[in-house]
């Protein structure tokens, strides 16, 4: 009987599309929302593609199965020379929860950062979310800001 492979994060793939959208979709639904058809298209796009200011996406997998998901962006910052990070979406399958998968996706973001020049990586979380910010508590140093958005 073979080892089952350990845990790999790598970037997104064409032929992910099918696992992605349901990883998505369970992160969404966990947030209590949903997206139309066209953005699951162009946001699987945008992933996928070239553009510098486009989202990027790394996935963990183990044993051929996707667990989790992160999407992140660079973008220009006013207090600093160098772009910073904003990831945007993380996500883990319940069932690999505590297993790494989660620590494994941030820490893929902070390399591609490091390799892109960005000194800062941030995110956001809602405050109910309890069992990520237990994570990110360990691998971030939680902030004093509010966020605010239009109404």
């Amino acid at each position: 009987m073979s080892q089952p492979e350990s845990l790999k994060v790598r970037a997104l793939r064409g032929t992910d599309q099918a696992a992605w959208r349901a990883l998505w979709t369970a992160y969404l639904a966990f947030y209590g929302t949903t997206v139309n058809d066209r953005v699951y298209e162009t946001t699987f796009a945008r992933l996928l593609g070239r553009n510098t200011r486009d989202f990027n996406a790394l996935v963990a997998e183990r044993d051929g199965e996707l667990l989790g998901l992160t999407h992140y962006l660079f973008h220009r910052h006013a207090w600093k020379v160098e772009e910073v990070c904003y990831l945007q979406d993380l996500y883990a399958v319940p069932e690999a929860r505590g297993t790494g998968v989660g620590r494994a996706l941030i820490e893929g973001v902070y390399a591609a950062a490091d390799a892109a020049g960005a000194p800062t990586v941030y995110w956001l979380t809602q405050d109910f979310n309890d069992t990520a910010r237990r994570l990110y508590d360990r691998i971030g140093v939680l902030t004093p800001f509010i966020k605010y958005q239009r109404s």
